[in-house]
């Protein structure tokens, strides 16, 4: 399976944020989408999301059966900003996730065992997720994401607040994910992409270009991939 976005087009008023964008990703790996701070990443997700509506182009799912559209259930959103009903518990968020989602998740796991997949103590599964922590709350919108099991899942700088041990599990939690779906990890951090993803790609000036991970190797080109993320710029 392949995502395939076809000259999508993005602007707000004149100014052209997304440009002519056409790429292919294969299921199976992790794409780092590395760019500054306003470079369009998340622009392109919520594109992606159908949060904004598109000024060109379409972007859709390429199988062994041909083409098809990319349905809500599809896609699974973590936004960089966590937002979770804080006046539930955690273990009620999750009952209700699935109880709404049960037919989309026919067969889902009881709910301790995708709090231990997640690291998530027996005794913060009971408190009011307004008692969590950022990176608590951070772990609760994964865990939702993931018990859906998108065939694309859309991360917005997940990992950039968390304390390292929490973003070291995240990180192997998502590696042992990849299998059978798009996983899009934005970030403006090069050696996190580096770490964590199979793929890079660079966005700048509104435009996808595949980074080969090997070139990384080379100082110079380093640097320059180092200073596109330096440019200013607003998206």
């Amino acid at each position: 399976m392949k995502l395939t976005i076809d000259h999508l087009k993005k602007s707000y008023g004149s100014k052209e944020v997304l440009r002519d964008i056409s790429f292919s990703f294969e299921s199976g790996k992790i794409y780092g989408l590395l760019g500054r701070n306003g470079a369009g990443k998340t622009t392109l997700f919520n594109c992606l999301n159908r949060d904004l509506t598109l000024d060109g182009g379409a972007f859709f799912f390429e199988t062994g059966e041909g083409r098809r559209e990319v349905a809500a259930e599809d896609i699974g959103y973590v936004l960089s900003t966590p937002t979770v009903p804080e006046f539930l518990t955690g273990r009620e968020f999750l009952k209700f996730f699935l109880d709404i989602n049960r037919e989309s998740i026919p067969n889902p796991l009881p709910l301790d065992d995708y709090f231990e997949s997640m690291s998530i103590e027996p005794e913060d599964r009971d408190k009011l997720m307004k008692d969590y922590s950022h990176g608590m709350k951070n772990k609760m919108q994964m865990l939702i994401n993931i018990a859906a099991q998108p065939n694309l899942l859309l991360l917005d700088e997940p990992l950039t607040s968390l304390d390292v041990v929490v973003a070291e599990e995240m990180k192997e939690r998502l590696r042992s994910l990849k299998e059978g779906r798009v996983i899009l990890f934005s970030t403006h951090l090069l050696d996190l992409a580096v770490d964590l993803c199979d793929e890079i790609v660079l966005l700048s000036h509104g435009v996808l270009e595949r980074v080969d991970k090997s070139t990384l190797d080379d100082e110079a080109f380093k640097d320059k991939i180092l200073d596109v993320l330096r440019e200013d710029g607003h998206a």
